[in-house]
């Protein structure tokens, strides 16, 4: 019983309608080119009018099917094929492993070209049969039941009004209908089976596929990235201008208002500035590409802005803004992002402790050297974070330098170096 139900189910299920269709489609497909075939190449078969002799119409048949494998080694023939498979339910619509752009390189072409020329092919025969054998069979399964069927201008067989031909007669009708269904689901099985082979990515395909998928993961740690550095330091930094003018609040000594109007304009500009980088940051989220014109930022002409906001006193040593201004952007953007994390972390660790600075180009690279006393006692580790060494090393690498940082108890400080190469051939550059 079961076996009926599943040869049932192959010859007349839902896949094996659908299966039908699609080839009814290639059929409808291959019509254009059978039009021209039995135009051109029908005559030279012979027996008169290529529309109506059976030589003709298989000669303009097997003539076409070059003509149908050029068709499909253009690009476009890719995109139609996957999507008549997908909207027609013989494959899923997403994570099916069906490429979704054109043909771009030759393997991809040959490829579609023999898929194209396949599902024509099988197309044109399955649907020419149920063109020609569908009447044909209805009228056998109604010849003894209609007297009319049997004359002989209908084109039968003068064996047709016999008893033992009109008793066969429905049975043949049948099983040539059952025989259709037949080589119809078993056309649309082997296209099912062709068509990973044949419409699946190339070699080439999945390292474009690859790629791709790294250069959106690049973006969203780079987008992590800026968030983690502006933000937390614009947090760190206003964290502790609130509490020193809190406690000056609460010290009662009228003299120190000053020292609270300074710390709250310190927190309105903190606050003001990040609104504007998270903005942007946001703003390449929303458009989920990273455009050129989102490549600009602060950089180390904004350097005196930074340390005079950082909410820490600064010394700093080095080379002058006059020589970081010409350091490369990409450089000069990544080298102040590693300046404002340091600091962050320096005010996080270490509190309103002074920390000294120094930048200068030598050597053909920038180095950075950021040094805060050690904290009297560990700060408390936060929920999700210590994200912040790590970004900057990723910082570094990606534009072919490295950090160090680390606690040296023989000096009492915690030092953060990093060197990062001027040359902006590398290719790294992360934005």
């Amino acid at each position: 019983m079961s076996g009926q139900r599943s040869l049932r189910t192959w010859l007349f299920g839902r896949s094996a309608r659908l299966g039908w269709l699609h080839l009814v489609v290639g059929g409808a497909l291959l019509m254009p080119f059978h039009l021209v075939g039995t135009v051109v190449v029908g005559p030279l078969a012979g027996g008169g009018n290529p529309f109506l002799s059976a030589a003709g119409q298989l000669s303009a048949f097997a003539a076409v099917l070059p003509l149908v494998a050029v068709f499909g080694l253009l690009a476009p023939a890719r995109p139609l094929s996957v999507a008549t498979v997908r909207s027609l339910g013989l494959a899923p619509a997403r994570g099916d492993g069906f490429p979704e752009g054109p043909a771009r390189t030759r393997a991809a072409r040959v490829r579609t070209s023999g898929w194209f020329t396949l599902h024509l092919a099988l197309g044109g025969i399955v649907s020419g049969a149920s063109l020609a054998l569908t009447p044909f069979a209805c009228v056998l399964v109604a010849l003894p039941f209609v007297p009319a069927l049997r004359e002989s201008r209908y084109g039968l067989p003068e064996f047709a009004g016999q008893p033992w031909a009109l008793a066969l007669a429905p049975v043949a009708g049948v099983l040539s209908m059952l025989l259709l269904a037949a080589v119809s689901a078993a056309a649309s099985a082997l296209l099912a089976r062709c068509a990973p082979v044949l419409l699946g990515p190339t070699p080439a395909d999945r390292l474009a596929a690859a790629e791709r998928r790294a250069a959106d993961l690049a973006v969203r740690n780079r987008l992590a990235r800026e968030l983690h550095d502006s933000v937390g330091h614009a947090l760190s930094a206003v964290t502790l201008q609130a509490g020193a003018a809190r406690k000056v609040l609460d010290s009662g000594r009228p003299d120190d208002v000053e020292f609270v109007r300074e710390a709250l304009a310190a927190i309105e500009d903190t606050t003001r500035r990040t609104v504007g980088e998270l903005d942007a940051v946001l703003g390449v989220l929303r458009r989920g590409e990273d455009a050129p014109g989102d490549r600009t930022g602060p950089a180390l002409d904004s350097l005196a802005g930074l340390l005079a906001r950082s909410g820490v006193p600064v010394t700093r040593a080095g080379d002058g803004d006059d020589v970081l201004a010409k350091v490369p952007g990409p450089v000069s953007r990544e080298a102040y992002r590693i300046v404002q994390e340091g600091l962050s972390n320096a005010l996080r660790h270490g509190g309103a402790r002074p920390v000294s600075l120094r930048a200068a180009v030598h050597g053909g690279e920038l180095e950075i050297v950021l040094e805060n006393p050690l904290p009297r006692r560990p700060a408390p580790v936060r929920p999700g974070g210590g994200r912040g060494l790590r970004g900057m090393a990723e910082r570094a690498v990606l534009l072919g330098g490295h950090t160090e940082a680390g606690a040296h108890a023989s000096d009492g400080v915690w030092r953060l170096t990093a060197r990062l190469p001027l040359a902006e051939t590398t290719g790294r550059d992360p934005r």
